[in-house]
């Protein structure tokens, strides 16, 4: 799909449940969930998420469409955020083609990819002052152990640093990667956390791991939106490592997995619902 002005076009993959939105008029076709891979900024891609996806879709009863985003170092911020918000406004506006309901689209990430989601509503939120505002905002936002405060300065971080997957070294080599200009890690396209406020974001699911070095941010995320008013459900699976959403070789971690996709499903349909139900609709 083409990319933002002057860069190259986005690759994307989308998936359905035995052809979900096929042939069906537009009241009754299900809502669409864009997913940004993890990998810090720097790797993954669709064919490193493309389980963890398929589940969603199977899960969830949504239409998915998987974004592969430029990385680092190659392209550093903004890039990232610029394709994610591009691709985000395509699945927006095409909904005949892809056959979800029109406007009716949620944003969900791991990792990385959490901080693309959760940037990608802010950016799009009513009353944002970028460039993506003329786009309708997601219903309903999934940030699966996210990324979200660049400044690295968090208790989870500091006790969690080696020895459970996730390490201070590689994160430290992310951060460096992806945005190597210090002053850009304290903006909210790079944090999301450090935003103003968080008013009039999509209803949220927030999970973390409890051995995860990013468990504060997730957890500290859910707060803000809290307490600017925004739905939140905020799950932290306490015996599990960063990056368990594609460990489905483990049977715990493939059930929670499962969980959290049937759980964002929930979130969109009640999201969408209340949409209508209110006249908010948007096309």
């Amino acid at each position: 799909i083409p990319g933002p002005p002057g860069a190259p076009d986005i690759p994307v993959r989308v998936y359905r449940q035995f052809g979900t939105g096929i042939g069906a008029d537009a009241g009754s076709r299900p809502g669409a969930i864009v997913y940004f891979h993890g990998g810090g900024w720097v790797t993954g891609d669709l064919d490193s998420h493309d389980s963890p996806c398929r589940l969603l879709a199977a899960a969830s009863g949504c239409i998915v469409v998987a974004i592969g985003y430029r990385l680092a170092p190659e392209d550093p911020f903004p890039a990232p955020v610029d394709d994610a918000i591009a691709a985000y406004g395509w699945v927006q506006r095409h909904s005949d083609e892809l056959g979800h309901a029109p406007g009716q689209v949620g944003v969900m990430g791991d990792s990385a990819g959490g901080n693309l989601a959760a940037v990608v509503a802010l950016e799009t939120r009513p009353g944002a002052e970028s460039a993506a505002a003329d786009v309708p905002p997601p219903v309903a936002q999934c940030l699966v152990y996210p990324a979200v405060d660049a400044r690295f300065d968090s208790d989870s971080i500091r006790a969690l640093s080696d020895g459970f997957f996730l390490t201070s070294e590689s994160m430290e080599f992310f951060r460096s990667t992806y945005l190597p200009d210090v002053e850009a890690r304290q903006s909210a396209k790079a944090s999301p956390l450090l935003a103003g406020d968080h008013r009039g974001l999509a209803p949220a699911l927030v999970v973390t791991a409890g051995f995860d070095p990013l468990r504060d941010d997730g957890a500290n995320y859910a707060d803000a939106l809290r307490r600017s008013g925004v739905e939140v459900e905020y799950r932290c699976y306490d015996d599990q490592v960063h990056g368990f959403m594609g460990m489905g070789f483990l049977p715990d971690s493939l059930a929670l997995a499962t969980e959290i996709c049937d759980a964002m499903g929930r979130l969109m349909r009640r999201s969408m619902r209340a949409g209508t139900e209110n006249g908010a609709v948007r096309h």
